[in-house]
């Protein structure tokens, strides 16, 4: 059986492991935290297929700590000094990548880096590169070890001793200002639970993030987008040039324009990100009721809405009685605080 831990935007926990339970008929979850699940299935990680996680590692050791007062710093310490004598960990430190060359060692105590001693750091580089061949780069490494430490309320606190398997920038990095991470774009289709036959509408598309999501992975037959931002349109336009008409159709306009554009009672459900006012300020009163006399004059009767937002009571304050609230689900995206609501227009 293989271990893995895998991160994800704190609050879907309840979606995590439903979708981990559907992928994976074998699966024991371990741990299921918010932000993080630890898992352990027959699969291995080439057949994971996942598209929710922001990162996924390869478990080497879990190490309980009974002592809830340990600081982090000794917790991973003694993890490190039991790690470099397992070795039943060899097979996993071992299996890499042949395009990986080079490693570092990450220490990390509740999301955020942490010191270890230097004499304990580079036993557990020796250790590590001993058996998997790599050389030790602490600069710009192919892939990365973590030693890691998390307390939980009513569980005690443990560490995780894994390699990581996906290698990417954060976000922040990579994206585009406004531009929604790929498992958050996943995670609100999937939360819409769309079928293929649906025709979906993003009326704030940006950068494309939620359309390119739905049509890839939820092969979806039509998806209507549209945005006014000139250089979001811009990418949007190069993202999906090669798309057929049929099944995407970008609109550069403005929402409050769709209803002259798109026929009433057309679209079966709306998946977006609307302007939260933080790189353009906006009456947010205003906009919400624009926003909801749009969605209503195109959504089918029983049309489905999912859309994200900043944690803030003046948006449900504006959402009509046609609307009912399905859903509310907050999260942590980036260090802000939002929700993810969901709508059914009533027939």
């Amino acid at each position: 059986m293989n271990k893995f831990y895998a991160a994800f935007i704190p609050g879907l926990q309840t979606l995590i492991a439903d979708v981990i339970k559907e992928r994976l008929p074998d699966v024991k979850i371990h741990k299921l935290l918010d932000g993080a699940v630890l898992f352990e299935t027959a699969a291995d990680y080439d057949k994971l297929n996942f598209f929710c996680f922001n990162n996924i590692f390869a478990v080497i050791s879990v190490m309980e700590h009974a002592d809830n007062d340990v600081k982090p710093k000794i917790a991973l310490e003694k993890h490190i000094k039991s790690a470099v004598k397992d070795n039943a960990a060899n097979e996993v430190i071992s299996n890499n990548n042949k395009k990986f060359h080079t490693f570092r060692i990450v220490a990390s105590a509740e999301n955020v880096p942490a010191a270890i001693d230097e004499k304990i750091r580079a036993e557990a580089e020796s250790y590590i590169s001993r058996f998997s061949g790599l050389k030790v780069n602490r600069s710009l490494p192919d892939t990365e070890f973590w030693f890691l430490f998390r307390s939980e309320k009513d569980q005690a606190n443990f560490s995780v001793f894994m390699k990581r398997l996906t290698i990417r920038p954060s976000w922040e990095k990579t994206l585009h200002k406004g531009e929604l991470p790929p498992p958050l774009a996943w995670t609100l289709c999937r939360l819409m639970k769309l079928v293929h036959s649906d025709t979906v509408l993003d009326p704030f598309c940006g950068y494309g993030s939620i359309p390119d999501t739905a049509l890839k992975h939820f092969h979806i037959n039509k998806f209507i987008a549209c945005d006014n931002n000139k250089e979001a349109v811009l990418y949007t336009k190069k993202r999906f040039n090669k798309r057929k008409k049929e099944d995407f159709v970008f609109y550069e306009s403005d929402f409050s324009a769709l209803p002259s554009i798109i026929a009433e009672k057309s679209i079966d459900a709306i998946v977006t990100d609307p302007p939260w006012g933080e790189y353009k300020e906006i009456n947010k009163s205003a906009f919400y009721k624009e926003m909801f006399d749009v969605f209503y004059k195109l959504l089918k009767d029983g049309g489905r809405v999912v859309l994200l937002c900043a944690n803030n009571d003046d948006f449900l304050n504006e959402a009509p009685e046609s609307f009912k609230l399905e859903n509310k689900i907050p999260i942590l995206l980036s260090g802000k605080k939002a929700v993810i609501y969901q709508f059914l227009k009533k027939e």
